[in-house]
């Protein structure tokens, strides 16, 4: 009876939250319920027996993913209002692209058949002497090895999609020249020079990076300490 109770607690409260992540005119507000449906989403794998997949959800998504991307949401110059000046002429295009997918999903609820024999299912024991984590490993790496590489190269994709949508190209951004590299000569990379005893080199008798015009001009060694001039 209090398993059922705390599961209809948690389910509750992840629906609620999973909406408000969407509705929310916040982003931030909108991270912090995210991370509160992560939080009820591992109550129920806790409840499932599933406390591998909870402690997963909460150390990766709660502690690494939705921290950062609070922390990206927080550092970013958003203009919101400019942001909210273009809802009005995408509103048709974004009802178009829901109805279609509630359509989408009514056909598949519409179809949906529950198969003989699933009720025993759910309490199925695991295989005898196999921990829950090792009974994980062995589906995920063992059985659906090719789904589980698909699903990472889709991350994969979208990570570097992600990358190109918000790299911005600045005209003070300094480009890696390779050629210029390997052909830079040991005068326009080091600099000797003889500091007296007692005394240190000021900043400003160092440049970098060197100047073509000094960098092509023979430089002299300076002698060392001790030696005759």
């Amino acid at each position: 009876m209090i398993m059922m109770i705390a599961f209809y607690i948690f389910a509750a409260i992840l629906l609620g939250s999973a909406a408000l992540v969407v509705s929310a005119r916040n982003p931030v507000h909108s991270v912090l319920f995210l991370i509160l449906a992560f939080f009820n989403a591992a109550g129920l794998f806790l409840l499932a027996g599933a406390e591998f997949l909870a402690m997963i959800l909460v150390i990766v998504y709660v502690g690494a993913v939705a921290v950062l991307f609070l922390f990206v949401v927080m550092m970013l110059d958003v203009n919101f209002a400019q942001l909210r000046e273009g809802f009005q002429r995408y509103a048709p295009i974004g009802a178009t692209v829901g109805l279609v997918l509630f359509a989408e999903l009514a056909m598949v609820l519409g179809g949906w058949r529950v198969a003989p024999g699933i009720t025993a299912l759910r309490a199925a024991p695991m295989p005898a002497g196999m921990q829950n984590t090792a009974a994980l490993g062995d589906l995920l790496y063992t059985h659906n090895i090719l789904l589980f590489q698909l699903a990472g190269l889709v991350l994969l994709v979208a990570m570097i999609g992600a990358i190109v949508l918000t790299h911005r190209d600045r005209r003070t951004s300094r480009r890696q020249v390779i050629a210029r590299q390997m052909a830079r000569s040991v005068a326009e990379t080091l600099e000797l020079v003889a500091a007296p005893l007692g005394a240190g080199v000021a900043p400003g008798e160092f440049r970098r990076p060197k100047p073509l015009e000094e960098a092509a001009a023979p430089h002299p060694v300076a002698p060392h300490q001790g030696e005759g001039h």
